[in-house]
């Protein structure tokens, strides 16, 4: 799937402290809101993340598309010049989708600085993930389908180039909620952030066609078509809505929201951090920092750990400790990960063009026990550690090939460098194994 995910994100400018200088408390929960979608684009490691802004240049009728290399800006607007946005355009991308798109979309290079639609979500995912690859685009006054149709063009070139994206819709609701802010009241605008919470809460993106282009105007609403865009997206991919939070503190509505895989949210966590780490690594030959919703389980005990790798059947890299070595066993698979892919002496390291083959195995180790006996051994149940001094041998339990007690003695004692006739120590351990 090249389309990892796609989000819904507001553009309030106050958001950001420098900006609010306090008064950002008064929307935390939209601030969390920023910082749990950053979280899980860290996670999902995009090469290039795709945005629309309703404060791009709007065409009557074609969609703007920035084509500078780099993308820039500041929020000196806002009395906050110091805080600024440096991002790589993907250009191979931007040249993909004015190519794809029956000329509906236009590049231009004439709009130099960023607009806060784009800046402010930026920077915080930055705070999370700085590593991607920016591709702006505007809105249009060309009908609803179309700018269904820019969403199917989007996600079929990240397919095309094998792209890995993450899409925002970038866009606040009604700008019309309360008589005391700063656009007024208007009826239609809880009416039109209602239907918005509701497909950001389902899913279910036909509600969009119900919202009238004279509603849309009357609400004041700035977001609409970004989301409209977001559907063409996410059309045929199997994805859980999640509305992450909602306010109209300053009269003006501000949604955060996510459409993840479904397979993301029922991954096991320790395979996800492997994954993230050999991902990472590979990619960006950069080590990975626990992800900030990482499970107590990982933070709050300390274990050895192996991680093992497999391309089509075939062991691909196996590394781990006996013994913990970092301060909890999150980190541990993190270490442990970068390790296997890299490090292994029996094979070269990990490509990039081998990441999507990879599955996963994580062995979480339990203490060890002494034993007297090689009868105490179950090749299913038990893993062995054979030491003499400082000389080692381990091998895991329940291993392919390995169906005799002897033979598992055996090679956890050639893996130590120990002989059969040494008088050396036998412990056996069992482990919490997750697997793809």
């Amino acid at each position: 799937m090249s389309v990892l995910a796609a989000f819904v994100l507001p553009h309030p400018p106050i958001a950001l402290s420098a900006v609010g200088k306090g008064e950002e408390a008064k929307i935390q929960s939209t601030i969390e809101g920023f910082r749990q979608v950053a979280r899980e684009i860290a996670v999902l490691q995009p090469e290039t993340i795709v945005i629309s802004s309703p404060h791009s240049p709007l065409y009557g009728d074609a969609f703007f598309v920035s084509d500078n290399l780099r993308e820039q800006g500041d929020f000196g607007r806002f009395r906050a010049k110091e805080v600024k946005i440096d991002v790589q355009t993907d250009i191979e991308f931007v040249q993909a989708l004015k190519r794809s798109n029956r000329g509906f979309l236009v590049g231009s290079s004439e709009i130099p600085d960023l607009d806060h639609g784009v800046m402010v979500p930026l920077h915080f995912i930055q705070q999370a993930y700085p590593n991607f690859k920016l591709v702006r685009i505007g809105l249009s006054m060309r009908p609803f389908d179309t700018h269904v149709d820019i969403g199917k063009t989007i996600r079929d070139v990240a397919q095309t180039l094998d792209r890995r994206i993450v899409f925002i819709a970038s866009g606040d609701l009604s700008h019309r909620l309360a008589h005391d802010g700063p656009y007024g009241y208007a009826k239609e605008g809880p009416r039109f952030d209602k239907i918005i919470q509701s497909v950001l809460e389902n899913g279910d993106f036909e509600k969009l066609r119900s919202i009238s282009a004279g509603m849309c105007e009357q609400a004041g609403e700035c977001g609409y078509r970004s989301l409209v865009i977001l559907s063409g997206v996410v059309e045929g991919m199997g994805f859980t809505a999640k509305l992450h939070s909602y306010e109209g503190t300053f009269g003006v509505g501000y949604a955060t929201a996510s459409f993840l895989p479904k397979s993301m949210k029922a991954q096991d966590p320790y395979l996800r951090l492997a994954k993230l780490s050999v991902e990472n690594f590979v990619r960006n030959k950069r080590e990975t920092e626990l992800p900030l919703d990482t499970p107590d389980e990982l933070l709050k005990k300390r274990a050895g750990v192996f991680v093992s790798l497999h391309r089509r059947g075939q062991l691909r890299g196996c590394i781990g400790t006996i013994s913990p070595t970092q301060f909890c066993v999150g980190k541990e698979v993190l270490r442990n990960a970068v390790s296997a892919c890299s490090e292994d002496p029996r094979f070269y390291p990990v490509r990039p063009e081998e990441l999507s083959e990879l599955v996963y195995n994580v062995d979480v180790l339990q203490p060890p026990e002494t034993i007297q006996y090689a009868s105490q051994l179950d090749v299913k149940k038990y893993g062995v550690i054979v030491s003499k001094g400082h000389r080692k041998g381990l091998l895991l339990p329940d291993l392919e090939g390995v169906d005799s007690i002897a033979k598992q003695i055996e090679i956890a004692l050639s893996k130590g460098g120990i002989e059969a006739d040494e008088d050396y120590v036998l412990q056996r351990f069992e482990v919490v194994r997750h697997h793809e």
